[in-house]
């Protein structure tokens, strides 16, 4: 019984340190994925015409017209990283770059194996901000403070 309390004494304070770090953790995990969905989109508005030439000729897209898509992926990519940064809609936009992520994954052909393991890992993350939600320095934090708790 001695050493369960000895680890409690010594590992209690250890474990509030990282509860601590929680919410920062939270708001980097957004921070990166946003990030690297936010270039892709600046790279697609960049030039359109060259986006939508990708979406009718490289990549595979199943079920939507290829200039659609590229117009729809562009946009997703603008918008959702936003509302991942301020924490707003952010399970929303965690989904729905998940399914960005995943189109992408299966629409285009060539993508070597370091490419996938960029799409998983972001997958990952997204998946993380989906399940945990956004954390405490997010706005949807303190709308649900300020309109849930009451």
């Amino acid at each position: 019984m001695a050493i369960v309390t000895l680890l409690r004494n010594v590992l209690k304070p250890s474990i509030g340190w990282l509860a601590l770090a929680t919410p920062l953790i939270d708001l980097v995990l957004r921070l990166y994925v946003a990030n690297i969905f936010w270039k892709s989109g600046q790279t697609k508005i960049a030039n359109m015409d060259q986006t939508v030439q990708l979406f009718e000729y490289v990549y595979q897209v199943p079920v939507l017209p290829p200039a659609f898509a590229a117009y729809l992926a562009t946009y997703a990519e603008l918008i959702f990283p936003i509302l991942l940064v301020l924490g707003l809609a952010t399970r929303f936009a965690a989904l729905s770059l998940t399914i960005l992520n995943i189109v992408a994954v299966i629409s285009f052909p060539d993508l070597n194996d370091a490419g996938l393991q960029q799409h998983i890992v972001w997958g990952i993350m997204l998946l993380v901000t989906l399940l945990h939600g956004p954390g405490k320095l997010a706005v949807d934090h303190w709308i649900h403070k300020k309109y849930w708790d009451e």
